[in-house]
């Protein structure tokens, strides 16, 4: 499935099976999650997707099908590889890890996700490529770079192709991490998402990584959530303001997101190739055919460790709105759309440095109504609300994001506002080295 960005795919993430073709003359279908789904908080389902890159260039390598093939028994679109799954994404320079399968607890991911990685790298290597870590390829040209997957599913490549037009940043150079949690009824479905809707905005304080893009400086400090923001403009209802709109119930979402979106679509898409769920490109999305929703802002880190430090902390607080302390509030007085898409558009802007000025938003989340800074926020929610059983691999990058910034904010500290093509190509070799040893990007190096 797509990511963040709002590049959706068909593949069923986190071990679930692929969303069948529309057969039915376009009608939209909802797929049933299994009875016996996991409710609030009792499961995760992870997925990180990573560039691959020329081992000596650091140019994107278009050989995610040849990786696949490699471990598999022939042609795939995905293999599972004990506890997680491999799969491919719209480009060929991308691959997809994750849980195979709903997993019961955060702990040991880090670990297992590195693994993972590292056996990746060394099928890679037999192909002169490798692994490269973080949101976005600071070099890379998608106008001349992008090779779309040309295997199974291609239609639905086509259809965004021809509709969006894949080539360019904000659907062919960006990985991210989403966190899918489940829900086990229509009620819990509500809670989750209205919690979901007011920790969205500050995500990108504790994940931006894609500060640099075209060989420069971006713009905002969360390059990747800028292009995504406007990659769908041809069909403004497709992203929204990446905030959902407050919705209670599954019938709610579909009258007021999901049927809006496919009447967009359907003069462009008259055989309803993508009349499905994941056409859907706000910042976090239902998956009715998995009981869960996804979170799709967090920029892909420097590393598993990394990676998982966030979607703790994300999760600690989402649970505290959902299933915890901070419940005894109401709901309908939440902060508007528009209001937490304001304060969404700071911390792209400026990440851990955004100024939160809104008191209802504060008020809603326990927290004096003095203007602050984003990182301020965590810090004090995090305080008050710490991730269950943090992973020992993720105390420490934690710390650092928390400390010193996110990553993209410690990239920047590297190689400054002018980067020359050589100094990104350090950072980059950085990056990978990072991954390798499943540890925090430092400041200093």
């Amino acid at each position: 499935m797509g990511e963040a960005s709002g590049r959706p795919t068909p593949v069923g993430e986190s071990g679930t099976t692929r969303t069948p073709m529309a057969e039915d003359g376009g009608k939209p279908t909802t797929l049933l999650a299994p009875p016996d789904r996991p409710g609030l908080f009792e499961a995760h389902g992870v997925e990180i997707e990573s560039m691959i890159v020329d081992a000596e260039t650091l140019a994107v390598s278009p050989v995610c099908d040849r990786l696949l093939h490699a471990v598999s028994d022939g042609p795939s679109t995905e293999v599972e590889r004990g506890e997680l799954a491999w799969s491919n994404e719209l480009v060929l320079h991308v691959v997809e890890f994750k849980t195979n399968g709903p997993a019961p607890q955060l702990s040991g991911l880090a670990d297992a996700f590195h693994s993972s990685m590292l056996d990746a790298n060394r099928t890679l290597e037999t192909m002169g490529a490798k692994l490269m870590p973080g949101a976005v390829h600071p070099l890379m040209d998608p106008d001349t770079e992008t090779r779309l997957w040309p295997h199974e599913y291609t239609e639905v490549y086509h259809t965004f192709d021809r509709i969006f037009g894949c080539s360019g940043h904000g659907w062919a150079n960006l990985q991210s991490t989403h966190l899918n949690l489940p829900f086990g009824s229509d009620e819990e479905f509500g809670r989750l998402h209205a919690a979901i809707r007011l920790v969205l905005p500050l995500i990108p304080a504790l994940s931006a990584a894609s500060p640099y893009m075209d060989g420069r400086r971006a713009a905002d400090l969360d390059g990747r959530l800028t292009a995504y923001r406007s990659n769908a403009r041809q069909v403004p209802s497709v992203t929204g303001r990446v905030v959902p709109e407050p919705v209670a119930s599954p019938a709610e979402y579909q009258r007021v997101i999901l049927d809006r979106i496919y009447a967009d679509l359907a003069p462009m898409d008259p055989d309803g190739v993508l009349r499905y769920e994941w056409a859907n490109a706000r910042g976090a999305i239902a998956r009715f055919d998995r009981g869960a929703i996804e979170i799709r802002v967090i920029d892909a880190q420097e590393c598993p460790a990394s990676d998982l430090a966030v979607v703790a902390a994300v999760t600690a607080v989402v649970r505290a709105l959902a299933d915890g302390a901070l419940t005894d509030r109401d709901v309908a007085a939440d902060p508007s759309t528009d209001e937490l898409a304001d304060i969404f558009d700071a911390t792209v802007r400026d990440g851990d440095e955004a100024r939160v000025e809104s008191p209802w938003f504060l008020r809603t989340l326990g927290l004096p109504t003095a203007p602050t800074s984003a990182a301020t926020v965590w810090r004090t929610l995090l305080d008050r609300y710490p991730p269950e059983n943090l992973d020992p691999l993720c105390v420490g990058p934690l710390e650092t994001i928390l400390s010193d910034g996110p990553l993209a904010r410690r990239m920047v500290d590297r190689v400054g506002d002018a980067p020359s093509r050589e100094s990104l190509l350090v950072l980059m070799e950085d990056l990978c080295a990072a991954l390798e040893r499943n540890s925090s990007l430092s400041v200093s190096g």
